[in-house]
């Protein structure tokens, strides 16, 4: 009687609850005039735990074999019972606290019944009434908008995940894959607070991003470890909400704005026909980009929810919430504000950082150790403020990453350490490589990954640059007081350029010898002809491989035909 009091008021409370307008004023669309589209999201999170949520079972990856990460509780064999993993809570919590939630102090756990094939024990352990965590907001930044969206988050609530069934078009008959069944999922729950397909999109892509930076959930929609369920509804601007309509298992952004569109077009039909709207549950095709009906919507008394009588309540005490709050990390948020304010890097910068770091891999369990993400790699490059963070940039987001690009890599495949690449900027801007040469050193470190400096590796390479120096002295070994060697001279023709004797040469040696080799062209430059001079550049940066500063290069030309004119 007293469970049919507590299901009783839960659904009068959420029948009372979609009448209410949110807090956000009307905005009219131009897209359909005249009418306000309410969208609320559930989003289900897979928690990135290395056990399930109830089981000592593994948590399964996309491409393990079917059914060999089972316990016997997850295919709900008589008699077993559930025993709580704690890192699936620290999760958990750590996603609460980044979403600003209330963590209740007090949760419990409830069986939602439903039957279907690929729930074996005929109920699924959720966290209706007594939710590990309520009221949160998270703040969607939109690119037309200045001001961010903010989204309250209804409430954040533990349960585990179905099985999975694939359907086999060549046998007709369907099998059942229990890896998944028992994973911890989070449902992540919002108020109405949304309305726009963008709006929902920007929610899913901000989610997610913070999901992957507290290190929770890989947030991969991909591989179906973030999936939602998007409630839709349309009402004139100023009238209650309208019968909203449920749009299951959506796992792309694309896909979810497309169904949200074609939704709010099938409701607006129906509307001009003067019907009404029925309450059900879709389906979304992802090749005509239509909903379909897969049943009528049910409400909480069709699930007959009831305390779960194996699992106690669960008590988080204070330390505990402080333990899981001292090891979140940065929030994209705020890492967002660091670069711009710090670094002064432009949004388009940022963004490119952004992107980088939220496709790095989670660890699981929380683990901090882990390999450091894009960012962490940027601000260790621009550390104690010894390099300039834009040029830094572009070094780590244009060359190191068009690299990895052009290999079909990802940056989780970079062999350069910071050290490396810290170093090979500093050689550029100190010119002591040149960026033709530096460019070239990067794509032989990616190919062939090494410990030592990047200064030892371009001394062995032969990429250091040339110094402009003096000519030495007519000593008898000196060139003639034209200031350049004559061409075919034994001391300079007969050097390889790709020889360590060449190494030890000076610019001045290699100007000469350009000069020697095209006496028409030095007439020319003589009379005053500026664009000759670029012939002589070209073919000392060919003969120096590219280790030549094309400006060094110009200045020592000019010095030479000065003190020759002299």
């Amino acid at each position: 009687m007293l469970v049919r009091l507590l299901v009783r008021r839960q659904f009068i409370a959420c029948r009372r609850a979609r009448q209410l307008h949110s807090l956000r004023e009307p905005k009219e669309d131009p897209r359909w005039p005249g009418y306000e589209v309410v969208i609320g999201i559930e989003t289900h999170a897979q928690l990135k735990s290395r056990h399930k949520l109830f089981s000592h079972a593994l948590t399964s990856g996309p491409k393990e074999d079917s059914n060999t990460n089972v316990s016997v509780f997850d295919a709900a064999f008589p008699g077993t019972l559930p025993k709580l993993n704690p890192k699936c809570v620290d999760l958990a919590l750590r996603t609460s606290l980044a979403l600003n939630c209330e963590i209740q102090r007090r949760s419990s756990f409830d069986r939602k019944h439903y039957f279907y094939s690929d729930l074996p024990a005929g109920y699924q352990i959720t966290q209706q009434y007594a939710p590990l965590a309520k009221n949160g907001t998270l703040d969607v930044h939109l690119p037309d908008s200045s001001t961010p969206v903010s989204v309250r988050i209804k409430q954040l609530q533990l349960e585990q995940d179905t099985a999975k069934s694939t359907f086999s078009p060549r046998t007709l008959t369907s099998n059942i894959d229990l890896n998944r069944a028992g994973t911890g999922l989070m449902e992540i729950v919002t108020f109405p607070d949304l309305r726009s397909p963008e709006e929902a999109g920007a929610y899913v892509r901000t989610l997610q991003a913070l999901l992957r930076a507290v290190g929770s959930s890989d947030g991969n929609m991909e591989e179906g470890s973030l999936r939602c369920d998007v409630n839709v509804s349309v009402n004139r601007i100023g009238e209650p909400f309208g019968t909203r309509c449920e749009i299951k298992n959506l796992n792309s952004v694309k896909f979810m704005m497309a169904a949200i569109v074609h939704e709010i077009r099938r409701h607006l039909d129906i509307l001009a026909t003067h019907s009404s709207v029925s309450q059900e549950t879709l389906g979304f095709d992802e090749n005509t980009f239509e909903t379909f009906k897969l049943r009528s919507k049910e409400d909480a008394p069709d699930y007959r929810y009831m305390p779960d009588p194996n699992l106690g309540t669960l008590v988080l005490s204070e330390e505990r919430i402080s333990s899981v709050q001292s090891t979140l990390p940065e929030l994209p948020m705020q890492t967002r504000q660091r670069l711009l304010s710090s670094y002064g890097l432009s949004e388009k910068n940022v963004d490119v950082l952004m992107k980088l770091d939220s496709s790095k891999d989670v660890p699981v369990d929380g683990d901090n150790s882990a390999t450091p993400g894009p960012i962490q790699f940027f601000d260790e490059l621009c550390q104690g403020g010894k390099r300039n963070p834009k040029i830094a940039f572009n070094w780590m987001a244009h060359e190191l990453l068009g690299q990895l690009t052009a290999r079909k890599q990802s940056f989780q495949n970079n062999t350069i350490t910071v050290q490396q690449l810290s170093e090979l900027i500093d050689l550029v801007q100190d010119k002591q490589i040149t960026g033709t040469s530096a460019k070239y050193l990067l794509r032989h470190m990616l190919s062939n990954p090494s410990s030592e400096s990047t200064r030892e590796i371009a001394e062995e390479q032969q990429l250091m640059s040339f110094a402009s120096t003096e000519p030495p002295t007519n000593d008898g070994t000196a060139f003639p007081d034209s200031g350049y060697p004559p061409s075919g001279s034994p001391s300079t023709s007969s050097i390889p350029p790709t020889t360590t004797v060449e190494s030890a040469i000076g610019l001045d040696v290699l100007v000469g010898r350009a000069l020697a080799a095209m006496p028409k062209e030095v007439e020319a430059l003589k009379a005053g002809h500026k664009g000759v001079m670029n012939k002589f550049v070209g073919w000392v940066m060919r003969e120096s491989r590219g280790r030549a500063d094309a400006r060094l290069v110009k200045e020592e030309i000019e010095r030479m035909l000065r003190k020759d004119l002299d």
